[in-house]
């Protein structure tokens, strides 16, 4: 009965947090799908600083504004987006709103997971957490932005090249553009966080430095197979793409696992954040 117990107040714990998070996120997603954002000037000391201010609009909400931003940015002159499936608008806006959430929402969300998850860490495992927060964090982000800004508009462009050459109408559907984007995007703000799993094994006394140098030929395989997958082309310059930043990350992540494996041979590392220490 005791163990029964302790599986139903883990579970109301879950349900509780998962409730939180909803609570959040759930207005948030409302909002983007159901107001628009309408810029102003405001003159301060004789200078309109560009503002928005929130408007009710289900049509032309947030989602479709950074919708034509995308766009805007990412697809070359002359290409034309076409509503092929009846709803094809409508997840189209719902898919950049549950993005724009996620990103939004994503300091919420990694609170309550924090809160379910630290007590039951050991010591040594929340200073660790501690430690590459922050870093996971910002890759992510930086990556997850690299994709949206450069990586995905070049992508565009360079397929659109094959398109022109073989004197083919640049259509493009709107829901095949955005879940390219999004997914193309997203995977580089995921690839960006290996560094840091990689590092957090080893820290962790998990997996060896060694052995990620020993087994590096599997990660290009994976690397390989990831960038086949995660992609929604089935061009092979898209897997490249994805693949080769994410090889060249995995021996970065060796290489700094290593490091710290090293120093803490040598002694330069404090004892309080070897395993088992908590």
């Amino acid at each position: 009965m005791r163990d029964l117990d302790r599986i139903l107040a883990l579970l109301a714990e879950v349900r509780r947090r998962l409730i939180r998070i909803a609570l959040v996120l759930g207005p948030l997603f409302g909002f983007l799908l159901f107001f628009e954002l309408k810029p102003i000037g405001i003159p301060i000391f004789g200078v309109s600083v560009p503002f928005a201010y929130p408007w009710p609009n289900p049509f032309y909400n947030v989602s479709a504004q950074v919708f034509l931003a995308m766009v805007a940015w990412m697809l070359p002159p002359g290409v034309r987006l076409l509503n092929v499936g009846v709803g094809d608008s409508i997840f189209a806006q719902m898919e950049i709103g549950l993005l724009l959430t996620l990103i939004l929402g994503m300091p919420w969300i990694v609170h309550e997971v924090g809160a379910f998850l630290v007590p039951a860490l050991r010591r040594n495992e929340r200073a660790l957490i501690r430690q590459i927060g922050i870093p996971a964090t910002a890759l992510f982000a930086l990556g997850t932005a690299v994709g949206l800004l450069f990586i995905t508009p070049f992508t565009f462009r360079l397929l659109f090249f094959y398109v022109s050459a073989m004197n083919l109408e640049p259509v493009l559907g709107v829901q095949d553009f955005v879940t390219f984007a999004l997914v193309y995007s997203l995977a580089f703000g995921v690839v960006c966080e290996l560094p840091v799993f990689i590092y957090a094994l080893t820290r962790l006394g998990m997996v060896k430095a060694s052995a990620w140098k020993k087994h590096w030929r599997g990660a290009v395989i994976g690397a390989l197979v990831f960038g086949m997958v995660i992609t929604p082309d089935n061009s092979g310059i898209t897997m490249m793409l994805i693949a080769t930043p994410m090889i060249g990350l995995y021996m970065g992540g060796a290489y700094f696992a290593a490091r710290w494996e090293a120093r803490r041979d040598s002694g330069r590392v404090r004892p309080s954040v070897a395993v088992g220490t908590g």
